[in-house]
């Protein structure tokens, strides 16, 4: 009975050294699928867990028939190398987030028919007005941060928006 045991032990190492990177990613996918039942179970717009070095974040898409987006600090530096898909490489340290101060609904101009206040590539000023969060009727003006150029908007127009949640990315580093 024990040697029948050891065997089992001994059989079970050398599986284990074989598929160690698999169970890794797949542990790693069950704490993802994990992080994504809570965002929808308690209905959280996004929820950031870091563990090891490794940075998680899950965050709601934009509208009811889009799933959750699943951002990894390793994806994002991917992201950001030489040859990737991203049209400029800008350092993660240099992006100043431009987040929404309240609970309301973005609109990036001052009316369905007028121009957006910026687009992605635009270069703006401190105090220069971003975008409209509209709460109870009420239009806020969410102004830039920073002088820099708009790396990437990240929320779309005419959805609501949560308290903290990021709109806009601006490379504080860019001139014009």
């Amino acid at each position: 009975m024990k040697k029948q045991a050891r065997r089992q032990e001994s059989r079970g190492k050398s599986d284990n050294s074989a598929s160690s990177s698999m169970s890794n990613n797949s542990h790693l996918d069950i704490e993802i699928h994990h992080l994504v039942e809570l965002l929808h179970r308690h209905e959280l717009a996004e929820l950031e867990v870091e563990h090891k070095g490794l940075r998680i974040r899950v965050r709601r898409g934009g509208s009811a028939d889009t799933g959750p987006m699943v951002v990894t600090e390793s994806s994002r530096q991917a992201l950001n190398q030489p040859g990737a898909a991203t049209a400029q490489a800008v350092a993660p340290d240099s992006l100043t987030t431009v987040t929404s101060p309240i609970v309301g609904t973005f609109y990036r101009s001052a009316s369905p028919d007028a121009d957006a206040y910026v687009d992605e590539g635009d270069f703006v000023k401190k105090g220069q007005v971003l975008c409209i969060v509209e709460a109870m009727k009420l239009m806020n003006e969410i102004e830039s941060e920073v002088d820099g150029r708009v790396h990437k908007i990240l929320a779309e127009s005419a959805k609501s928006v949560e308290y903290g949640q990021p709109l806009f990315l601006i490379d504080s580093t860019a001139t014009p």
